[in-house]
């Protein structure tokens, strides 16, 4: 039996939806572990000072994760490997390897150093609004996370090897022991050595991430050891290959960074607040949008490749209107089920009812740029896959512009117009809360990413050809269906809040599932009722053993 169980994630399936609903599993296991963890976080610390730092810490690393250990990314190195290794030329394989490791070790333990000295100064950009205490708190923490970047940096270079040898289930296992390392830390480590035992947490984490692949390095004799015979033209190849995604991931970050030194002048606990409603709504991104832009893209190349221009505007056209049927439901029913949602999750312990309403408004808004999102992921790997990486680059650091640009000026009408203040105050029911000058800064951030979907769609369109006709009428089919679903969980939910109480655990979780549930019926029935296309090949996906599909999982973005 375990023997089978093993086995079934070396057997290969070729359907798009088949492999995204494989990796859309995998990220579901992982975001199950990410919200047991920001539950725990919660309910001991609440949204307060503590948690401000534990999240501000976590700008500084993720930068450079950003910009130094994305440079050995899976999705670049594995067609170095998989070349050398159908060559049956392990020898070459394993020099590039020690090659790439050796580079990337000597620049991270540079950076890092030089970091861990310039990171009291640092801070004091990445969060200026906090209290000289706060900052030599932020310090402490900030130079214990600089441990991530370089352990997950060499595990995605480790990772590479691990996928090009076809051992998926072990590499699926890294993201949960990796939430499971943080998980330690608020259990364990923090009752041993105070907050920076959050922080440990997180570093071995990055370190399990890591220590789970090696024994399938050591069996096949892949495992990096440093070289001074490094393959420089190699290295300097990858790197050049791997440069626009750096600098989209970076430009990505750099306005995380930026609202983040926004909030800090905030009420205590508005990063932690931004932070958990971030989070949340990165579940139906990380498991709709990256699982089917992931599953598209060796398609995508393959036909772009051999100049089947039409086949690959379809698989495009295809992977929009599942990403549609996917994320315009889980967006609408988030906005809805948005308090039911954070009080099932977050709402324990010193997590309170003020709390859980300003994250509940920050997830809608958010959530308003779940469908977008999605599609930047999509529309970047579509440009990826022909090798046209300039777009995407630009489109992005234009987006990001947008998103600084509009977190400015949306805190100025916020601070200056009372109008505004109570607009979106009242929009989402927080009106009588302090601090809810946070919403400002999902504002922007959704507003900047539909932007960037918009820019991408129009620029795409532009350098290839318009998409098929039926993308457009199944985006159109979904949306109204879900606004229609919507609109039934919005019902029921009021059905049900009269007879569940909302002073409870199960109260809460019954309202919500029964919105949800009668929200999800009303958007397949429609969809069924008008013979929607989409329903039909997700209900065939399902029925197939997509399990048994393999195909190279999504690496994580930010620590």
């Amino acid at each position: 039996m375990v023997k089978k169980f093993f086995s079934i994630m070396h057997k290969e399936w070729s359907g798009l939806h088949e492999a995204a609903l494989l990796l859309g599993l995998s990220a579901l296991a992982s975001q199950i572990l990410a919200l047991v963890r920001d539950h725990l976080l919660a309910g001991r610390f609440g949204a307060g000072q503590t948690l401000d730092i534990y999240y501000a810490a976590f700008r500084i690393p993720d930068l450079v994760y950003a910009t130094i250990a994305s440079f050995v990314s899976v999705t670049v190195l594995i067609p170095f490997l998989i070349h050398k290794i159908e060559q049956h030329d392990n020898l070459a394989a394993k020099k590039f390897m020690d090659s790439v490791f050796t580079v990337f070790c000597l620049v991270m333990i540079v950076v890092s150093a030089g970091l861990f000295f310039l990171v009291p100064y640092l801070t004091k950009l990445t969060a200026p609004g906090f209290s000289p205490e706060a900052q030599k708190e932020l310090v402490a923490f900030t130079r214990i996370l600089l441990f991530s970047p370089f352990f997950l940096g060499i595990s995605n270079l480790i990772g590479s090897v691990t996928q090009s040898l076809r051992k998926f289930f072990i590499y699926a296992l890294s993201p949960l022991l990796y939430n499971l390392g943080i998980i330690a830390g608020v259990l364990f480590f923090y009752p041993l050595v105070g907050p920076t035992g959050l922080v440990w947490g997180v570093a071995l984490g990055a370190l399990l991430h890591l220590l789970i692949q090696l024994p399938v390095l050591m069996e096949h004799g892949f495992f990096p050891g440093l070289t001074l015979a490094i393959d420089w033209p190699t290295v300097v190849k990858v790197v050049k290959i791997s440069l626009p995604r750096t600098l989209t991931l970076a430009t990505s970050q750099l306005s995380i960074v930026v609202l983040i030194s926004l909030a800090s002048f905030m009420k205590a606990g508005s990063i932690a607040v931004f932070n958990f409603a971030y989070n949340l709504q990165s579940v139906p991104l990380a498991i709709v949008g990256v699982s089917y832009s992931v599953a598209a893209f060796p398609q995508l190349t393959k036909l772009f490749a051999r100049g089947e221009k039409k086949e690959y505007l379809a698989e495009i056209g295809n992977a929009i209107r599942h990403i549609a049927f996917w994320s315009f439901i889980s967006a609408v029913l988030f906005i809805v089920l948005r308090a039911q949602i954070v009080r099932v999750i977050l709402g324990a312990g010193r997590f309170g009812w003020a709390e859980t309403r300003l994250t509940a408004a920050c997830l809608a808004i958010f959530a308003v740029s779940v469908v977008a999102q999605s599609l930047c992921q999509l529309f970047v790997r579509a440009y990826y896959a022909t090798g046209r990486t300039l777009t995407p680059l630009l489109i992005n650091v234009f987006s990001a512009g947008v998103i600084i640009a509009s977190a400015f000026g949306f805190e100025r009408l916020f601070a200056s117009s009372v109008f505004f203040q109570y607009f979106l105050a009242s929009l989402w029911r927080v009106d009588n809360l302090a601090g809810t000058a946070i919403l400002v800064l999902p504002l922007a951030f959704s507003f900047g990413l539909i932007v960037n979907a918009v820019l991408h769609w129009v620029f795409f369109e532009r350098d290839f050809a318009k998409l098929p006709g039926n993308t457009w009428r199944g985006v159109w089919q979904t949306l109204s269906a879900s606004l229609l679903g919507g609109g039934a969980a919005y019902v029921a939910l009021n059905f049900a809040q009269g007879f569940l109480t909302s002073r409870t655990f199960w109260g809460v979780f019954a309202q919500g599932l029964l919105g949800g549930l009668a929200g999800l019926f009303v958007f397949i029935l429609i969809l069924v009722l008008i013979n929607n296309e989409e329903v039909r090949e997700v209900g065939r996906a399902l029925g197939t053993k997509f399990w048994k599909t393999k195909a190279v999982a999504a690496e994580q973005e930010t620590l």
